[in-house]
């Protein structure tokens, strides 16, 4: 068993946002092996995800994405419980990062219950093809295509102790 530093408390803690003794408390707990103990805070942090879901969330911010040129520009209402969470590094990064990726990936739908079925019908592909080019909690996100934007909320929900939603996006672009 490897033993538990100072320093690797930190990283752990600033990657996940974990408390110091969760942290320390799973290092030990997984041997010192960083590898595992990021995915016991990704559980943990899905499990808070699910107690929070039905949380009333009317507080929030509103990003925009303006690409270089001024040609196409993305706008993504995001909204959270508390007017703090919505200040913080954690929140602020993952709405440019949606705002981003809406410009970048062109999503339709939010949800795929918002896909009407007649749309899927005669697009001729499996749903999950569909909502993974089309619908934006389905889609995987562009800097990192191993993990979908629903995934990259779910990990922000983790970290900051809030319902996160995504309410609306919108893009624009000159002559599209």
């Amino acid at each position: 068993m490897a033993e538990i530093t100072a320093q690797m408390v930190k990283e752990l803690r600033e990657r996940t946002g974990a408390g110091v003794k969760e942290a320390k408390d799973i290092l030990v707990q997984t041997g010192g092996d960083m590898k595992k103990a990021f995915e016991v805070l990704r559980e943990k942090g899905l499990k808070v995800s699910d107690k929070v879901q039905g949380r009333e969330a009317k507080e929030g911010r509103v990003e925009v994405y303006i690409h270089p040129g001024s040609r196409m520009a993305a706008m993504v209402e995001v909204d959270c419980e508390t007017d703090f969470v919505a200040r913080t590094e954690d929140f602020i990064a993952l709405t440019k990062d949606l705002a981003l990726h809406v410009a970048a990936m062109n999503p339709r739908y939010l949800k795929p219950e918002d896909v009407p079925a007649d749309v899927l019908a005669e697009s001729g592909e499996t749903p999950e093809k569909f909502n993974e080019q089309y619908v934006l909690l389905a889609q995987p996100f562009v800097k990192d295509g191993s993990r979908t934007i629903e995934d990259k909320i779910k990990d922000t929900v983790a970290k900051v102790r809030e319902n996160v939603i995504v309410r609306r996006f919108v893009r624009y672009e000159i002559g599209g």
